[in-house]
């Protein structure tokens, strides 16, 4: 269900901006979308778990914040940007939490996944420091295709691209953390049941 939520306005996204045969109207359409599809991850996600997702949060500010300038000043250029900026904004924090804290924000991130991982403080700072330049390359590659490329090009390279891109990387995160699952004697004992 969550991952539902999560992708939620990205698929509204791409589903809108195919709707128009223009792509000048489909990118304005695609745009008031993933607005209102963001809005809607927040009270579902709310109505739910009975709480926000920072992540759903800081998305949702910056697609009210470019998608509004896109929408009022009609330049795409702004909801162009915004995979960019949360991109940057979550290498930012990624970074930040490396000297604040005593778990930086991958480490805290799995901590809430799967307590059976238990890895030496130097595998988390090179997940994290990995994440922290897998953000910043995200980010430069989304401008790249932006100004390089045709709209349509971009949005699907934004919806598909880019998310294979993130589920590759999750799973040489997850594929280099293998080593450092703990079995507990339930798991070991039960026989596979």
């Amino acid at each position: 269900m969550k991952f539902l939520i999560d992708f939620f306005p990205l698929l509204a996204f791409f589903i809108a901006f195919k709707i128009p045969e223009d792509t000048e109207q489909g990118i304005y359409l695609a745009t008031a979308t993933l607005i209102v599809a963001t809005i809607i991850q927040l009270v579902v996600n709310w109505l739910i778990y009975r709480r926000f997702e920072k992540t759903h949060v800081v998305t949702f500010l910056v697609v009210l914040i470019l998608g509004g300038a896109t929408l009022l000043l009609h330049d795409e250029r702004f909801i162009k940007w915004k995979p960019t900026i949360v991109f940057w904004i979550f290498a930012a924090v990624a970074l930040a939490s490396e000297f604040i804290g005593d778990r930086n924000l991958f480490r805290r991130f799995i901590g809430m996944v799967d307590r059976n991982i238990e890895a030496p403080d130097f595998v988390w700072t090179r997940l994290n420091l990995s994440w922290i330049i897998f953000f910043l390359v995200l980010g430069f590659l989304n401008l790249y295709v932006a100004y390089n490329f045709d709209r349509a090009v971009w949005v699907d390279f934004k919806v598909i691209g880019l998310t294979i891109l993130n589920l590759v990387f999750m799973a040489g995160q997850i594929f280099y953390l293998f080593r450092y699952i703990k079995h507990t004697p339930e798991q070991a004992g039960d026989g596979g049941k």
